[in-house]
């Protein structure tokens, strides 16, 4: 081919371009000018649909995950909404579609619209929405796969409607104890549940031990060797730490710090003098007022405020006399740094009395429960600096 002739259809293409980019200009100054007349007149104002066969929204179609803190398999006020589940989304032939997190609200939005190229949902027909089980959880709800039938219905906003939503998803975590013994000691380790005796544990010395818990399990007391101590528990992993002998006596005026009296607004660093302690580096923050922080959500389990090490930094709480460090709820604030380990150090005065590593989740907390009877100062820190996340603090004295 010539160069005459080439040059020749790149002029011709760039005038089918500029013919093409001329017509879409004057429809949308059509268009504009349109929707200004509309606009202008008042009679569009409240004016009453009549024209219902087309429909050009888009609507969020959501799958709700909660945390079912009671496992009783259905969403009550005991519960809370889970942020970062991941949900997909599949057609009528198993083909995959799309996938969402859940938000801070425990939503997982799927787009859905007939006009709406990008949107998941577009089409009628069945499809199927499955939640994500994290590893080591369950769903008491037992939905965690749901199918949805869809049905054109023009006029509605977005063209689609199914019967209902997906019903609500309960996740929880399989609860564990753990712990370990010193080197000279041994005890006796009983799960209790409505006052009578589940099972028994010995635990030699040294031992450093895991063990899932019945779901009935309500205390776990532990006698011998000095150690004798109760506990409640929690509907979370528990960790006790190191077991000292140390440990807090059962009579002893337990008191729970929260952190929604250190602010009514979104955010504030703690100050000395809250709850009669010192602190440092550590701040008040409602759950919700960082976007997809997953471990500030999940890690609420009172209130709408917890407390958090200030950009991953250590953080410490103190006081001159001595208190009883009875236990603490501890997550990551983020799903990027699941596993992040965690360690907790106490001290009375100048002496280490404990020091604990423990791991964190972003979608649950440890109920980390060392149960100290004196200590002066607690310095909580991270090993790669995430962000962690502290919410009901109980101490003694």
């Amino acid at each position: 081919m010539s160069n005459p002739a080439l040059v020749g259809l790149l002029v011709a293409a760039l005038a089918i371009i500029a013919a093409a980019v001329a017509v879409i200009w004057l429809l949308r100054r059509r268009h504009l000018s349109r929707r200004a007349l509309r606009r202008a007149n008042p009679a569009n104002d409240y004016a009453v649909r009549t024209d219902w066969s087309r429909s050009t929204g888009t609507v969020n179609y959501s799958s709700f995950v909660y945390f079912d803190v009671d496992r009783d398999g259905s969403y009550g006020v005991a519960d809370r909404p889970m942020a970062g589940i991941m949900v997909r989304l599949f057609d009528g032939q198993g083909g995959f579609v799309a996938s969402s997190r859940t938000n801070n609200a425990g939503y997982a939005n799927f787009t859905m619209s007939t006009s709406a190229v990008k949107a998941a949902l577009r089409l009628p027909g069945a499809y199927r929405f499955s939640v994500s089980v994290p590893p080591g959880w369950r769903s008491p709800s037992a939905n965690d796969t749901q199918s949805m039938q869809f049905e054109l219905a023009p006029g509605s906003p977005a063209g689609l409607v199914s019967r209902d939503l997906p019903r609500p998803v309960g996740l929880a975590p399989v609860r564990t104890l753990a712990g370990r013994m010193a080197a000279a000691d041994s005890a006796t380790l009983s799960v209790m549940a409505n006052g009578q005796v589940l099972e028994r544990h010995t635990l030699a010395p040294a031992l450093a031990f895991r063990f899932e818990l019945a779901g009935e399990a309500d205390m776990v007391v532990i006698s011998g060797g000095g150690l004798d101590r109760r506990l409640a528990l929690s509907p979370y992993p528990t960790d006790l730490g190191l077991l000292s002998p140390r440990a807090l006596a059962d009579e002893a005026a337990a008191r729970m710090i929260g952190f929604d009296d250190v602010t009514g607004r979104g955010f504030r660093k703690i100050p000395c003098g809250h709850a009669g302690l010192d602190w440092r580096n550590l701040n008040a923050m409602a759950k919700d007022h960082t976007k997809d922080s997953e471990g500030y959500v999940n890690g609420n389990v009172s209130g709408d405020h917890v407390a958090y090490t200030s950009s991953g930094y250590p953080a410490e709480f103190s006081r001159e006399t001595p208190f009883g460090f009875h236990s603490v709820l501890l997550s990551v604030a983020w799903l990027k740094a699941e596993g992040e380990t965690a360690l907790i150090e106490s001290w009375l005065g100048d002496r280490l009395v404990a020091s604990d590593e423990v791991v964190l989740s972003a979608l649950t907390p440890l109920h980390y429960a060392p149960m100290l009877g004196e200590v002066t100062r607690v310095r909580l820190s991270t090993k790669h600096t995430w962000q962690m996340v502290v919410d009901d603090l109980v101490l003694a004295g």
